[in-house]
């Protein structure tokens, strides 16, 4: 019987990366142990997908996750400098297992198709155990298209517990800022943004202040490490945009950390004075008028 192959349409997730020169034998062919290695990193950019920090969640979740089966099936190479799409699916969620196909693609020509097998088991024994119903819900949500994560606008009575997490693991223990330069008295008064996934689990936030009529100020954006580069910081700042022009504001200021002036620059910030150090890190004002 003949095997249909999988499709760019079959996979609603992708990894991309470019192939290296470490990776390449003479004939400037990718080594066939690499598209496994590929397959794996994929997987881990899935779970930022699914608003999953791994370790932390499958600790709230009592167990782990230990591949059972991989499996590769070749149907054309990939080369040095290829640009190549990584596609991952949750295909079926068994008792203690969960199935993955995946989808190597240069362009839409399928080069590689996978089979990733996961038990979730026991930490400690290594025995296996039932997939958790959070975690059967997650991938059979994203899968379906839902979203991962929860965007909560409101009080600091309200989302102080979640936005200290965030806030305490970036500022005070990665970036080491002083404790007393980090919590203050425009909390209690301001807006504050929360994203939380499907565990409940805070990973993002941001606060709104109004430091003179008409005048918003955006402050305090933390998104958790293992979380970077999936959006959040971008879904936080629209929800303090829209809480701004909500309020009627006519104009939205902050002081980003140089290394992010780039991101708010995409989100149509410009930059407004000299660069200055504020907490022993380098950051430069920047304004965006409120659209009204």
């Amino acid at each position: 019987m003949h095997k249909t192959l999988p499709t760019r349409a079959d996979f609603r997730f992708f990894h991309r990366l470019r192939v290296r020169w470490a990776e390449v034998d003479m004939q400037k062919i990718v080594f066939n142990a690499h598209y496994l290695m590929y397959f794996d990193t994929a997987m881990a950019d899935y779970w930022r997908a699914l608003a999953l920090p791994y370790e932390e969640a499958l600790r709230q979740l009592e167990g782990d996750l230990y591949v059972k089966k991989a499996g590769v099936e070749y149907h054309a190479s990939a080369r040095y400098d290829d640009q190549l799409d990584i596609g991952l699916k949750c295909a079926r969620i068994g008792n203690s297992s969960i199935q993955f196909t995946g989808g190597i693609f240069l362009g839409d020509q399928l080069l590689v198709t996978g089979e990733l097998i996961y038990v979730f088991a026991n930490p400690a024994t290594q025995t296996a155990k039932p997939v958790p119903p959070a975690l059967r819900e997650v991938l059979n949500g994203y899968e379906a298209g839902e979203a991962m994560v929860d965007i909560r606008v409101g009080t600091w009575d309200a989302l102080a517990e979640g936005a200290r997490q965030v806030r305490t693991e970036v500022f005070l223990q990665e970036q080491r800022i002083p404790v007393d330069m980090e919590w203050d008295e425009a909390d209690a008064s301001a807006v504050h943004a929360v994203a939380y996934n499907r565990l409940g689990m805070p990973l993002a936030t941001g606060r709104l202040i109004q430091p003179a009529p008409g005048v918003a100020r955006i402050g305090r954006m933390a998104v958790k490490r293992v979380q970077r580069g999936a959006g959040l910081g971008r879904d936080i700042l629209h929800a303090l945009l829209q809480a701004a022009e909500q309020r009627g504001d006519r104009e939205v200021m902050l002081h980003a950390q140089c290394s992010a002036e780039g991101f708010y620059a995409g989100e149509g910030f410009v930059p407004r004075g000299a660069s200055f150090d504020e907490a022993g890190i380098p950051h430069i004002e920047m304004v965006k008028p409120v659209a009204g």
